[in-house]
């Protein structure tokens, strides 16, 4: 297996970007964390189901526009600790930076199906949502 960087720095980019994992050998991407992919995240998701390259994105919402499989970090927002400590006089440039405290994984079977893959047992189990 290697990682093949596909850098994608304007929307009319993405999809010549997927397009080229789409060929023989198969192959999959894994969308890293970043605010363009965040933001164009219809598109990327739009671009790898047209041209079939299975891939897994860093959030649950990419799952929301179509995605195959999200695995990241839950976005529980834990503010109300902060603010509390703010308010007892905590400066803000003493307190802790926050590690997510849970990942979660989910897995789209009707994404699945349409790209012809099947899921393994096992993944399935481990899976925190299963969206049909």
């Amino acid at each position: 297996m290697s990682a093949i960087p596909a850098p994608v720095n304007a929307p009319v980019e993405i999809d010549d970007a997927i397009r080229r994992f789409s060929g023989p050998p198969k192959a999959a991407m894994v969308a890293l964390v970043d605010s363009f992919l965040v933001v164009n995240r219809k598109a990327v998701v739009t671009a790898a189901a047209n041209h079939r390259v299975p891939t897994i994105y860093p959030f649950h919402y990419f799952m929301d526009v179509g995605g195959l499989m999200s695995y990241g970090p839950t976005l529980e927002v834990r503010s109300a600790d902060y603010v509390d400590l703010i308010l007892r006089g905590t400066k803000a440039g003493d307190l802790p930076v926050q590690s997510p405290r849970k990942y979660e994984l989910l897995i789209n079977r009707t994404v699945a199906h349409t790209l012809g893959l099947t899921i393994p047992f096992t993944l399935l189990a481990r899976a925190d949502e299963i969206r049909e």
